[in-house]
């Protein structure tokens, strides 16, 4: 069989549990274990597939389980950050983003005793309305950026922006690469295809026919949480806060379950057929010629 190369698998590495009580519920708890064996889980099918990826990883994960940075790392695989505590840029003002950033990447740096190129912003929160976080981004010392969905939506999306990898000049005027995640036009409208929950609900056929468009014309970028791959029932808190939770934010929170057994037969179907390379190694390939946008 003949791979379709071009593209990128990446993984947001966060504690699902965690972040779903924070969020969700607003009651803090410790990280769970869980991120750690849903990490490893996409490593081993990594390993089978003999594919190296890109793993932004949050610093708390990295702070409460170092040795699961270590081995991503040894795995070859790039490690890039996804922020420190999950906080949305439009949480945060500069001085606590460039924190949050800063602190995240020498942690990581430390553990791995590797440099890190790559953040990508959690949620995607990168948008027309927080594009002062790509100068926090850049300040910080990253060489690319992977945080923008060029979509109109309702929680996250930056509308008309390129679909392509690009240098941008930041509205302080530093200079930045761009790594768009993957949409597809349909209609008109941009839809968001080839990760998280898109992945989790469209059909595999779907999201093959869409890596095909893309890769035609620019690298697919492939994203996933591990937490999408856990099919085990949650902690007994969880479901004492869920049920305590509103009608539409209880029924959101149990959306978010629709299909998960699908998630890693798809992931190992895309790993077939198709070959990927770490995100730093798409983003070197990138013109340093080209001009910058200005956004």
């Amino acid at each position: 069989m003949i791979k379709i190369n071009n593209s990128t698998f990446t993984i947001d590495v966060e504690d699902g549990i965690s972040i779903a009580m924070r969020d969700a519920f607003s009651v803090q708890s410790p990280q769970t274990n869980r991120v750690v064996q849903l990490t490893k889980k996409i490593l081993c099918l990594l390993d089978r597939h003999d594919v190296k990826a890109t793993f932004f990883v949050l610093g708390v994960v990295a702070e409460n389980f170092p040795e699961l940075v270590k081995k991503i790392s040894e795995g070859g695989h790039e490690l890039g950050v996804h922020g420190y505590n999950h906080l949305q840029f439009f949480r945060m003002n500069r001085g606590e983003a460039f924190q949050e950033l800063d602190r995240a990447k020498k942690l990581i740096e430390d553990i791995s005793g590797k440099a890190v190129y790559g953040h990508r912003a959690p949620a995607f929160s990168i948008t027309p309305k927080t594009k002062w976080g790509l100068d926090v981004i850049v300040e910080a010392g990253f060489e690319y950026d992977s945080s923008i969905m060029p979509i109109h939506g309702k929680r996250y999306g930056w509308p008309g922006f390129t679909k392509d990898i690009c240098r941008i000049k930041t509205p302080a005027g530093h200079q930045l690469i761009e790594v768009p995640l993957s949409t597809l036009s349909i209609m008109g409208r941009e839809i968001p295809v080839c990760g998280g929950g898109y992945l989790r609900l469209f059909p595999e056929g779907f999201t093959r026919l869409a890596m095909k468009k893309i890769t035609k014309e620019r690298p697919a970028i492939v994203y996933i949480h591990p937490y999408e791959l856990d099919t085990e029932p949650y902690p007994d808190y969880y479901f004492e806060q869920l049920n305590r939770t509103g009608f539409l934010n209880r029924n959101k929170m149990k959306s978010m379950w629709v299909n998960r057994k699908s998630v890693y037969p798809k992931l190992s179907g895309l790993l077939e057929n198709y070959e990927f390379e770490p995100l730093i190694n798409i983003v070197q390939k990138h013109s340093a010629d080209e001009a910058a946008i200005k956004i």
